[in-house]
């Protein structure tokens, strides 16, 4: 610095939700952190952006078309996927999509090391969030998908735990399925000092989680289980059983015996 100059003047600049504070640091620092919660690396990150920039926005079924052709070139897909225009994509080489999978607009998967996997012939619907979340090196961190399932409308997952979700597994709008939590008990700290855990949740074969549930981590929910409409699940539900309410408790089991009857009912197949 010359004689007689000033301290370095502040800076304040802002990439995408993140704000960097230049004190006479390079800049370069905050565009290192903003690439690094973007992709593997500078190169991926450049390589991953072309691509989706040069493609990601052509609306219709000729997108779907140039997608399922370049796409495979950023991210593993076995046979044909369909993806739709405005699908958020990051860290696209720990993405892995199965044959006839099929990701709505809107759609934002963010597979930081861990990695997602969508089974062959699932639906992610629009503006559903995949987050694996990976940032603190966690060992079980992931989202696995199985085949034939439903990610519903407005679903948010969190990864940092890892999920599994089976097969045949249909989530309704709004539900929320959260691998973390954070740790609090110390009042003479912020909690964001505390630190996290991450237990992990598993959701078995052919569960059906209604409108607005909420499942937190470390819960296992047995296969043929129903989760009720906005419940929320803070410990494991048995196989083949109802569970509602807040917090979520057993109801009923299902156990082959008809509700309904056919004259108020009529069941579609």
């Amino acid at each position: 610095m010359a004689a007689g100059a000033g301290p370095a003047k502040a800076i304040k600049f802002r990439i995408s939700n993140f704000e960097f504070e230049n004190r006479g640091e390079p800049i370069l620092q905050g565009l290192n952190l903003y690439i690094h919660r973007q992709a593997s690396s500078l190169g991926r990150y450049l390589w991953e952006t072309t691509v989706t920039s040069g493609v990601g926005w052509v609306p219709g079924l000729v997108g779907i078309v140039l997608r399922a052709l370049f796409y495979r070139l950023i991210l593993r897909m076995e046979g044909v996927a369909a993806i739709e225009a405005g699908v958020r994509l990051r860290f696209a080489d720990h993405i892995r999509l199965g044959r006839n999978a099929y990701l709505d607009e809107g759609v934002y998967l963010h597979a930081c090391p861990g990695g997602i996997e969508i089974g062959a012939g699932t639906y992610v619907m629009h503006h559903a969030e995949l987050h694996v979340y990976n940032f603190r090196r966690l060992p079980h961190a992931g989202i696995r998908v199985g085949r034939d399932s439903l990610i519903g409308e407005f679903n948010c997952l969190r990864g940092q735990g890892g999920i599994t979700i089976g097969d045949r597994v249909y989530f309704a709008p709004l539900v929320q399925v959260l691998a973390v939590n954070h740790v609090y008990d110390d009042p003479t700290r912020p909690f964001v000092e505390q630190g996290i855990t991450a237990q992990g949740i598993v959701i078995e074969d052919d569960v059906w989680v209604g409108a607005g549930a909420i499942v937190l981590d470390g819960v296992r929910i047995g296969r043929g289980a129903v989760i009720a409409a906005g419940a929320v699940v803070a410990a494991d539900v048995p196989a083949h059983t109802v569970a509602a309410g807040v917090p979520a408790r057993v109801v009923r089991e299902i156990d082959g015996v008809w509700r309904g009857t056919a004259e108020d009912l009529e069941v579609y197949k």
